[in-house]
């Protein structure tokens, strides 16, 4: 299923605002999971740090270690994953609920657009 431009700008622009909120949920659980200033800091800045470089070597655009389709949704459902299982640890299961929901509907949609661009390209 090819989106229409318009629907893929968007689809493409909610992706990004997705992996941002992930980071973001990432540092405050990390922020909120521990006791002690440094060990809330460190927290807050692993758990998003590790999951930005995961991305960035497998899931990105430019993936530096470019892996096939499976693996790419594999490091997504991780990443999304732990962001909604934060979110639950951070007692808002209504929140996990809707970021896991959208970034499933999202992943889906983009990739089926990508799967129905790559069929278009192929002679």
């Amino acid at each position: 299923m090819r989106l229409p431009a318009p629907l893929h700008v968007l689809n493409e622009g909610l992706a990004f605002l997705l992996e941002l909120a992930a980071l973001a949920v990432l540092a405050r659980w990390g922020w909120e999971s521990a006791e002690g200033a440094a060990l809330r800091l460190l927290l807050a800045v692993a758990a998003p740090a590790v999951a930005a470089v995961v991305w960035g070597l497998f899931a990105a655009p430019r993936a530096r270690i470019p892996v096939s389709l499976p693996g790419v949704l594999l490091v997504k459902a991780l990443v999304f994953g732990a962001a909604a299982a934060a979110l639950q640890a951070l007692d808002r299961p209504v929140w996990a609920l809707s970021f896991a929901a959208v970034a499933l509907v999202n992943t889906a949609l983009g990739t089926a657009d990508r799967r129905a661009a790559m069929r278009q390209e192929t002679p």
